[in-house]
């Protein structure tokens, strides 16, 4: 893809998007200069951005890997904006190689554009949906036509739920389960700040929401009633390791946790 000829037609090159952002600090190439640019202002503003991102996407790889291991053949990834590298179906298909994943955000040009990337996946779709509405998520028809939630999901919330309350972000994580069958994964994922200046410099260099600093005790309110999967809430990369706890020194990191739904 090259910034004067967008893989979408209509897309807008000249107006930076989050999606391709994180694409960009994932070292992707489906975005364009003016990503780039925004990129590397907001890296410069707040250098933990990038690696943030990525510790994030080796956690929701990690995660969703080990729920197809645990026998999940379905994932709902919520604001997943476009198939990251990695993609979460690449990292379950190694596990699962008919694992089925739809992908859901609420910008239509990511939705787009993620569509086409998936043109030509068996058991994959890209849905525009806004996640905050959980009915018109789990009766858009486009979902459906990948999902059964008569069977295990694995229910993907990442890096987006540090964009609402603790309160609300729990109700929203309880309106999917409810729908999703025994067995099924709840995979979360919010940006944590030990340094509250670097906080502060996020929220004001953010332009499209507002930013909360949740910490461990909120995240694991939003698995009540859950079994939760070791090494519990803890930092990205310690997920990963199995160690648990948060890292040693470090402002900002991914606070994660994924658990499991065993009854009704």
């Amino acid at each position: 893809m090259t910034d004067e000829e967008p893989l979408v037609p209509g897309i807008d090159v000249t107006k930076p998007s989050v999606a391709r952002i994180y694409d960009y600090w994932l070292g992707g190439k489906d975005n364009f200069a003016v990503d780039r640019e925004r990129g590397g202002q907001m890296a410069e503003l707040n250098p933990s951005l990038p690696r943030l991102v990525r510790d994030n996407r080796r956690f929701l790889c990690a995660a969703a890997a080990l729920a197809a291991r645990d026998g999940v053949g379905q994932f709902l990834d919520l604001g997943a904006g476009l198939p990251a590298n990695p993609a979460v179906h690449e990292a379950v298909r190694k596990a699962n190689p008919a694992a089925r994943v739809c992908y859901v955000d609420n910008d239509p040009a990511a939705a787009l554009h993620a569509a086409v990337l998936l043109a030509d996946g068996d058991g994959l779709a890209a849905v525009e949906a806004d996640l905050t509405d959980p009915a018109a998520v789990l009766a858009h028809p486009d979902v459906l036509s990948v999902l059964d939630f008569a069977q295990p999901v694995g229910i993907i919330l990442g890096a987006v739920l540090h964009f609402l309350p603790s309160d609300e972000a729990a109700q929203l994580c309880a309106a999917y389960l409810r729908r999703a069958a025994p067995g099924s994964w709840l995979i979360v994922s919010t940006g944590h700040y030990e340094d509250k200046e670097l906080a502060d410099r996020l929220q004001q260099a953010a332009t499209h929401a507002r930013f909360f600093n949740h910490d461990a005790l909120a995240v694991a309110s939003w698995l009540t009633g859950l079994e939760v999967v070791p090494p519990g809430v803890c930092g990205a990369n310690q997920w990963v390791a199995g160690t648990g706890g948060v890292p040693s020194g470090r402002p900002a990191y991914p606070l994660v946790a994924a658990a499991i739904k065993t009854g009704d």
